[in-house]
């Protein structure tokens, strides 16, 4: 593979090892002076052979040094983890670590050997840069990173940069600067340029960012090579820009349908002898950025339609596209997405130049991928939504040996979630899974898990896992999220907050809030952790936003029995409810808008790209966007502070005034008949939503929103005074209290927190 035995020596030489072995051992006593700092000489890193091709790790102690072996780097990081958790019981998070260890670190009871099922643990898809690190530095990616690593992630997606492949391949091709910037999107939608859905939607993008991106990218892929691993690039399936075909007019260039409200981007055909040439030019450039290192992503026909839909056209398209990888990287293996997967297509291609991504498991269910090569994958999380769900019973079944014993060419697991910081348990139970050989007994590992990311044993912490568990966690809560009350476009009668899952609580509301009663009981000895002061700030959003239906619902059937009072009271409720909610979001970085465009603007230079990022990352959380009307608005819904108190509340305050005035004019309101888009009503389906989608089309636009400074407030503090106001407001909505009748008298404080 081009570059990669230079890269091998550069790393070996230029990176000699402070504390003794190779560059694998150097790697990871880095990554745990960055992690735990002033422990690093604690350790002994020694490599070992892998067990039957798999990859193996040890964690054992002499007496006075803690040894961890593994066959290569991300098996020594996986290794450390584990010591960390299950000698330590420490945590390492994406919402703060809980590392409260001794100055001597204990010895481990006994030798421990695990073997890593899969010879690939995949990690990201597009989507997951775009809405969650479309605006990370490097310090943020670099945490990412080591919790890769420290995961066992052995492929990730590498696509930071990839403007810049871009830009200098379209300079190639008679573009002129400006046309290239142009073409290109804004961070915040890249993903769908490199899935071919979309070009120019938040651009023309600043050369300043093109270049910071390009730098950023290499920080990145050199810290997966020195971590040993392998980074899947991007290839080339023949998404071009529209204004190609003025350029090249002899080129055979179709245009695609539109999709989700943007206008459809234009296909080379493989077949045409300009597809080589294209492609040859983008794999080049990218080399002379970044590298290239052998794996290649290519979706011909991502979410869309091929010109010829017929067996022999799709099999040239899939030769065309193997030959150009085979011509440029000898050996090289090609990585396809099972969203779109067409048989034809595949099957042109050698098994061992193909590995397919089974994205949620299910793309390859029925065929086991004709044979070939197969990841076996989680989507748990689209647009980056904030609610609980999850299915931990199905992650602690072992998905990874059930795929393999139905189709043994499955090789691998991945985590293709569109956004990550959220649902913290889902993922640390996704992550461990491939350490383990079979099933484990999922409420003795929660209740681990309470213990380690809280930092002490509280019974009443345990418990609280317990009724998580029975509720947003239970079996069949995987997949598309519930849509939010507090994020959905108003209505009478609210059918979804996005254009999937609609409304509805999958399981019994009070567990929540006994959830919640459990949690803050010891909080006394837990609050000094970091993730629990997240999960408390976690569940409180929960319970309140699971309430904010019922209080909605009392409003909506006031104004439908012309009852102002009621409604007033109601309504009135219900607007507390979302300003009590952001104040209570406000107290954590991770849920806060603020924070998303203090660092999206972070990244231009003058006031005019500061803007142009700030509208960028605008526009993905409310309107999403498209080329005139959107269609997909509030997609990427987020319970945010900042978000909440300057769009949802806003939008909420029109529709309740809007409705106020037919009372008080004793005129009827009808929703009945409506036209809608994706089961909800229309962008502009009445007079009312016309009024709306001009007021947060005006949003996008509108610059300097965040405050300061991005986080205020003590978790512990807003959290419980706001369960005892929303735990006694429960009494009044919901009609079946029982079970949670004791739950004010159990709990103590003890002054914890209080300012």
């Amino acid at each position: 593979m081009k570059n990669f035995c230079l890269i091998t020596l550069f790393i070996c030489f230029s990176s000699l090892p402070v504390w003794g072995g190779g560059a694998s051992e150097k790697a990871v006593y880095d990554l745990i002076e960055r992690v735990t700092p002033g422990y690093v000489s604690q350790y002994r890193l020694e490599m070992i052979q892998p067990e039957n091709g798999s990859d193996v790790y040890e964690v054992d102690g002499d007496g006075q040094r803690i040894i961890l072996r593994g066959n290569n780097a991300v098996s020594l990081a996986t290794a450390f983890n584990w010591y960390l958790k299950y000698t330590c019981h420490a945590h390492v998070s994406w919402f703060g670590n809980q590392l409260k260890l001794p100055a001597k670190l204990p010895q481990p009871a006994n030798k421990e050997r695990r073997i890593i099922n899969g010879k690939y643990r995949v990690y990201m898809n597009y989507c997951t840069v775009s809405y969650t690190a479309a605006w990370w530095n490097w310090e943020r990616w670099q945490q990412e990173l080591d919790y890769m690593a420290m995961n066992a992630i052995n492929m990730p997606l590498f696509s930071v940069g990839l403007d810049g492949v871009w830009y200098n391949t379209l300079l190639r091709f008679n573009f002129t600067e400006e046309e290239a910037r142009a073409f290109l999107t804004g961070p915040g939608h890249s993903a769908w340029q490199w899935m071919q859905n979309i070009q120019s939607y938040g651009g023309p993008l600043p050369k300043s960012v093109i270049d910071k991106h390009v730098i950023l990218g290499k920080k990145i892929l050199a810290r997966q090579l020195e971590l040993g691993m392998q980074p899947i690039q991007q290839g080339f399936s023949g998404y071009v820009p529209r204004e190609l075909q003025a350029k090249y007019p002899q080129a055979k260039i179709s245009m695609k349908r539109k999709w989700c409200g943007f206008d459809g981007t234009a296909q080379l055909d493989p077949t045409d002898p300009l597809f080589h040439e294209m492609g040859l030019a983008f794999l080049e450039e990218q080399d002379k950025l970044f590298g290239s290192y052998g794996v290649y992503a290519a979706d011909p026909f991502h979410e869309s339609a091929p010109p010829i839909d017929t067996p022999e056209y799709l099999t040239g398209v899939g030769q065309t596209i193997h030959k150009l990888f085979q011509a440029f990287d000898a050996g090289a293996l090609w990585v396809m997405q099972a969203w779109s997967m067409r048989e034809d297509i595949v099957k042109a291609v050698p098994k061992e130049s193909l590995l397919i991504l089974d994205l949620n498991g299910s793309k390859t269910a029925a065929n086991g991928g004709w044979g070939y090569p197969v990841i076996a994958g989680n989507l748990h999380n689209f647009g980056g939504r904030i609610n609980m769900h999850g299915d931990l019973a199905l992650l602690a079944s072992n998905q990874y040996k059930k795929a393999k014993a139905r189709y043994p060419n499955v090789c691998g697991s991945g985590l293709f979630m569109e956004a990550i910081e959220q649902n913290p348990v889902y993922y640390e139970l996704a992550f461990e899974m491939p350490n383990h050989a079979d099933s484990i007994p999922l409420q003795a590992w929660l209740a681990a898990y309470a213990e380690r990311r809280y930092g002490a044993k509280s019974a009443a912490a345990g418990k609280a896992w317990m009724y998580l568990l029975e509720g947003p966690y239970r079996r069949g809560t995987n997949g598309t999220e519930r849509s939010s009350i507090v994020a959905a476009r108003p209505a009478l009668n609210v059918k979804k907050s996005g254009p999937n899952a609609g409304l509805g609580i999958p399981y019994e509301p009070m567990l929540v809030i006994q959830a919640q009663s459990q949690l803050l009981k010891d909080a006394d000895k837990l609050a000094f952790s970091k993730p629990y002061r997240f999960d408390i700030v976690d569940v409180q959003r929960q319970m309140m936003t699971n309430l904010g239906q019922l209080v909605h619902k009392k409003a909506a059937e006031a104004f439908a029995s012309r009852d102002k009072a009621a409604f007033a009271l109601h309504s009135g409720r219900f607007l507390e409810l979302l300003r009590d909610m952001d104040e209570l979001l406000y107290t954590r970085s991770e849920y806060s808008f603020d924070r998303w465009l203090t660092e999206a603007r972070s990244w231009g230079e003058t006031k005019e790209e500061k803007d142009l990022m700030e509208r960028d990352a605008t526009s993905l959380v409310t309107i999403w966007g498209a080329d005139g009307d959107p269609r997909i608005f509030d997609y990427s819904w987020r319970e945010w502070a900042g978000l909440i108190n300057g769009y949802y509340l806003p939008r909420w305050q029109k529709f309740y005034t809007m409705l106020q005035g037919h009372l008080d004019a004793g005129t009827d309101y009808q929703e009945e008949g409506l036209p809608l888009a994706y089961g909800r009503e229309d962008f502009r389906a009445n007079d009312f939503y016309n009024r709306l989608a001009e007021w947060e089309l005006a949003y996008v636009d509108q610059t300097g929103k965040a405050r300061t400074p991005v986080t205020h407030g003590d978790e512990l503090v807003v959290t419980r005074r706001l369960f005892d106001k929303y735990l006694k407001l429960s009494r009044e909505y919901y009609a079946d209290f029982s079970g949670v009748g004791e739950i004010r008298e159990e709990r103590t404080y003890e002054n914890v927190g209080e300012e």
